[in-house]
């Protein structure tokens, strides 16, 4: 058993650049219902670096701290009550139920991380670790998201910030998963074409037209980038807003996601066909050696897709 292992470690909060480093740590012990994963790959998140900052440190696990949430990898060792998986299992995940309620003290950048078994699915033979490691917290979003707005097949939906980690997988499930007749999304003028590949009817440019004035109204908004309250005035009566960056008023549904490893289950069928697909930056797929690049790269807001660390490398 390996004792020791390679992780970002921040003991402090503030900007990433400033306080997180390469250390050594234990490899952490796995409870009764956990795996251990060797990680391959993991994914960047906003929430990363704003947990670093300190923004939620009231619910907080205590420092010092690995971040990461999406991981994917391979079953090391399982805990005496695990059922779904054994050693050798390529597995992928959201590590975190919960993301800003006692997120765990050692995330997915290292070299192992200890996972409860609900969290993980068996990773879609189709994929790369890095593009597994892209899904988890960006689909699952995107799945619960419309799950709350009670989407329908048949409706129609306007996504904003269609380019971006989540967005990108709310245009591919909303069009391939419930069955939207019409899928809006807001872009940047050097990305209209790449949403409209992704399957989005009509893209938007947001720097020359105001989304929220045009005469087109929407069963769902689904608000990525935090534009509440114009968002709401892009809605039809008795439709519905989810918001995930912004809070907000009825009718918005301020989602807060809860990690599922069931919602990759039932999308597998979907990565593996290839009806949605793991959209990583041309320019965000980073070695582990250049995490403090990665977060810079995040940190821009100009990624397209997901920024992802290869750790098995």
């Amino acid at each position: 058993m390996v004792e020791l292992q390679k992780a970002w470690v921040y003991k402090e909060y503030g900007k990433f650049q400033d306080v997180l480093k390469l250390d050594e740590i234990p490899v952490p012990e796995v409870t009764p219902d956990q795996v251990l994963v060797k990680v391959e790959a993991a994914a960047l998140n906003p929430i990363d670096f704003k947990r670093g900052l300190g923004y939620f440190s009231k619910t907080d696990s205590p420092l010092p701290t690995v971040p990461g949430y999406d991981v994917a990898g391979v079953v090391f060792k399982v805990g005496c009550e695990v059922s779904k998986f054994k050693e050798g299992d390529e597995v992928y995940g959201d590590i975190n139920e919960y993301s800003i309620d006692k997120p765990k003290q050692w995330g997915g950048l290292a070299e192992y991380t200890a996972v409860e078994e609900k969290l993980l699915a068996l990773k879609p033979r189709n994929l790369t670790f890095a593009e597994a490691a892209s899904l988890p917290v960006a689909v699952e979003t995107a799945e619960q998201g419309l799950e709350q707005a009670n989407f329908q097949k048949g409706q129609t939906i306007l996504v904003t910030g269609g380019a971006g980690g989540v967005g990108s997988q709310v245009i591919q499930i909303a069009k391939e998963v419930y069955g939207a007749s019409l899928v809006a999304t807001t872009a940047s003028t050097k990305k209209l074409e790449f949403v409209k590949s992704l399957g989005a009817d009509v893209a938007i440019d947001y720097t020359k037209d105001n989304y929220e004035e045009l005469p087109k109204k929407y069963d769902v908004v689904y608000d990525t980038v935090g534009d509440y309250p114009k968002c709401i005035k892009a809605v039809k009566d008795g439709g519905k807003v989810v918001l995930i960056s912004a809070y907000g008023d009825a009718p918005a549904i301020n989602l807060g996601l809860v990690a599922d490893g069931k919602i990759l289950t039932k999308l597998a069928p979907y990565f593996e066909q290839g009806k949605v697909k793991p959209i990583i930056d041309p320019k965000g797929h980073f070695k582990f050696a250049q995490v403090i690049e990665a977060f810079a790269y995040l940190e821009t807001g100009r990624a397209t897709g997901k920024v992802v660390v290869s750790i098995g490398e």
